[in-house]
């Protein structure tokens, strides 16, 4: 006889002004929960993101908004702040429960679109590819090789996420009976990654610019994971190789930094993040990421005195445990962080690299 499944006791946070919060786990994941936000409008309950799609996450969902006297068949839109699965993951099963639009930004729609038409083969030749070109040693390339060969894979998370009906787009007020909801374009963590500016007076009269929904893009403890964006060219040369290489000179860093200065300028009341909590002064807490990133930067300069590949340098970058103790999930983001600092710092006239180097090796300037 198999065990029922227990109902999740949710753990719901009232914000005031007609938003919640509730607190969906992320299963193995030291995040421990994403935080999605409800927003009461005229029209029925809006969701701030969805959380990762799991029958315990699912079910916490839906105990949340129990706990709020909402039914899921209730929810009237779902706003994604971006794609990852975290985020956008259950997005489809709450349209497929109530009817509701699902609005993302182009730029992440388009990695939506790329990631479903791909098969998980092709991930793993893109992948493979990817850590090669990195610097990757041979052996932590072969699990991927191995997989690909035996013909034996599982499906990625986030290769089937939901397609969404709405576009959200920068500067528009979102379409929300009763409320001011802005979009505001922050790419860096992804590229279509959104805040959403809630311009309306904070409830409790703190000082500031009403409250903002920030994603990923702000949050009061820790710095998100800032890596290269998806090729959408290497992609397709690993889905059909006989396709032109190609590259997009992308600088996920520089826009993230760029990003962060246009919120600090908005300067909300509050800020509601989709992970941790919420807190106050966010221009205080752009200047401190401002500083983080540009200390690391030097500091990779420094390392750089050294020629290295992304993988060397990942090696010797200051990371929340030792290299060897990092799991090999994490390495991969890890090389693909490196990746994006040495960019930014090629794009600053600090760094290059050194012609012919096959991997790709860079040095400082």
């Amino acid at each position: 006889m198999s065990t029922p499944t227990p109902t999740p006791t949710p753990d719901v946070t009232h914000h005031g002004g007609g938003v919640a919060a509730i607190k969906v786990p992320i299963p193995d994941n030291p995040l421990g929960h994403t935080l999605v936000h409800v927003l009461d409008t005229d029209r029925g309950p809006v969701l701030v993101d969805t959380g990762w799609d799991d029958p315990h996450s699912w079910n916490t969902l839906t105990a949340g908004l129990e706990t709020l006297g909402i039914a899921v068949s209730d929810i009237h839109g779902v706003v994604i702040t971006h794609h990852h699965p975290d985020h956008h993951g259950l997005s489809g099963k709450v349209r497929d429960a109530s009817g509701a639009w699902i609005a993302l930004h182009a730029a992440d729609t388009e990695v939506v679109l790329r990631t479903r038409s791909a098969e998980p083969a092709v991930w793993l030749d893109y992948m493979t590819a990817k850590l090669a070109a990195a610097g990757a040693p041979d052996e932590h390339i072969a699990p991927l090789r191995a997989a690909h060969a035996s013909g034996r894979m599982r499906t990625l998370p986030g290769l089937c996420a939901a397609v969404p009906d709405r576009e959200i787009v920068h500067g528009e007020l979102l379409p929300l009976a009763g409320r001011r909801l802005r979009a505001v374009w922050t790419p860096g963590h992804t590229p279509g990654h959104v805040c959403l500016h809630l311009e309306e007076a904070h409830p409790a009269n703190l000082p500031g610019n009403g409250r903002l929904f920030s994603g990923d893009h702000l949050l009061p403890g820790i710095s998100p994971h800032i890596g290269l964006y998806e090729d959408p060219a290497a992609l397709a040369a690993a889905a059909a190789p006989e396709a032109p290489e190609g590259t997009r000179a992308t600088d996920p860093l520089g826009d993230y930094l760029d990003s962060l200065e246009r919120i600090a300028r908005l300067d909300p009341a509050e800020v509601l993040p989709a992970h941790q909590h919420a807190f106050t002064d966010a221009p205080a807490r752009v200047r401190a990421l401002l500083r983080h990133h540009e200390e690391r930067l030097a500091g990779l300069w420094e390392l750089l005195a050294e020629p290295l590949t992304p993988w060397g340098l990942a090696e010797r970058m200051e990371w929340n445990r030792p290299w060897e103790q990092i799991p090999y999930g994490s390495r991969n983001i890890a090389v693909s962080e490196a990746e994006a600092h040495v960019r930014r710092l090629v794009k600053q006239g600090r760094a290059e690299p050194v012609p012919g180097s096959d991997p790709t090796t860079y040095r400082a300037l």
